[in-house]
């Protein structure tokens, strides 16, 4: 488009140029050397632009050429590059939407996990509620004991708040054959003790609220040997339940002194972990002594067959009594028949005998 622009300003000079140089010959028609001139110069300058018009159009004719190459070009590259873009964009569009389904997926696991997580953030605000509440915590602890022994033993083996002879009612009582005797089982929950130390912000904080979880440790120790332990009628040790891991681990760990005191008092401190190894035990114990009663049972009827066999030899003895009697029984019956045989062959002989005379009689009768 330039390069038309440029010819036609061109042009458009060089036809000024022609009429303003008829208009200078119209004016000096009077010089005629000056007109030859002139006229020799328009010749020339026509000639020149005959030239330079022909030029013109070779030139506009091959701007025109090129610019079709050109756009051609430009054509095929507009045409590859737009392929590439559509490949481009089909590409990106597709990892696009893969991109998005995982991020969907992943947004969904989030929000399972967030609701998982507002609802265990719940549960531990109610958990924590039922903690602060001594009943509520006393119920807990029950409850957990509940679980762990009905899990571990047969209906049989236990009894929850079963009633002693004092009067003082246990949370549990395994049912242990003597020795030893059934152990009761009392859960107890010091937390407010170990909140403290566990809150503590110095060392003097820590050291009363440690004092204070071995102090009421062992106050618990003590109701306990009180109250549920009775020579005749449950073991000579009882069990304190504690419902939690962490204080159990806190009173071996930074009060072994009061651990002692208590087992002094034949009061044996357990946690959930402990009680169900503690259970194992108990089940072994129960087998073994089922496992004697059977071998007692077994024994008993033992005894009861042997007395069965020297029965059954007495009665094989009066058989074969009753047989050697019947034998010479037979003996005699045998001998009777052989006696009775002979005389039945002599009597048969004597039949014959009488036979042969009766046929001689009619001989002398006809004579």
């Amino acid at each position: 488009m330039e390069w038309t622009f440029i010819i036609g300003a061109l042009l458009i000079g060089l036809v000024g140029g022609a009429i303003a140089v008829a208009a200078l010959l119209r004016r000096g028609a009077a010089d005629n050397d000056t007109s030859a001139q002139l006229l020799a110069q328009i010749d020339a300058m026509r000639a020149e632009q005959n030239n330079l018009v022909g030029r013109l159009g070779q030139l506009a004719e091959n701007q025109q050429r090129t610019q079709g190459e050109l756009a051609r070009t430009m054509s095929e590259q507009l045409g590859q590059v737009s392929k590439n873009m559509t490949d481009n964009l089909a590409e990106s569009r597709e990892k696009t939407a893969k991109s998005l389904g995982d991020l969907g997926e992943r947004l969904s696991l989030i929000d399972k996990a967030q609701q998982e997580i507002t609802a265990l953030s719940s549960q531990v605000v109610e958990l924590q509620h039922i903690l602060d509440n001594k009943q509520a915590r006393g119920a807990f602890g029950e409850a957990q004991l509940n679980d762990i022994v009905t899990d571990g033993l047969p209906d049989s083996a236990y009894a929850f708040q079963h009633t002693l002879s004092n009067g003082k009612r246990a949370d549990c009582i395994i049912r242990l054959p003597n020795p030893p005797g059934p152990v009761v089982v009392d859960s107890k929950f010091p937390l407010e003790a170990y909140q403290k130390m566990r809150a503590a912000e110095d060392d003097g904080q820590a050291r009363a609220a440690l004092t204070q979880l071995k102090a009421d440790t062992l106050k618990h120790a003590q109701d306990i040997a009180a109250k549920y332990i009775i020579s005749g009628e449950t073991a000579d040790a009882a069990l304190m339940f504690l419902p939690s891991e962490s204080i159990f681990s806190e009173l071996h760990l930074r009060a072994p002194d009061v651990v002692e005191k208590c087992r002094a008092l034949r009061v044996y401190p357990v946690s959930p972990n402990t009680m169900s190894l503690t259970l194992n035990t108990v089940r072994a114990i129960m087998r073994d002594v089922k496992m004697r009663q059977q071998a007692g049972l077994i024994q008993k009827e033992v005894e009861s067959l042997l007395v069965d066999v020297t029965r059954l030899d007495e009665r094989i003895g009066k058989l074969r009594g009753h047989f050697d009697l019947a034998g010479k029984d037979i003996e005699q019956i045998e001998t009777s028949s052989r006696k009775i045989n002979s005389r039945g062959e002599k009597i048969t002989s004597l039949e014959v005998e009488a036979d042969g005379a009766n046929n001689d009689t009619p001989d002398l009768l006809e004579k």
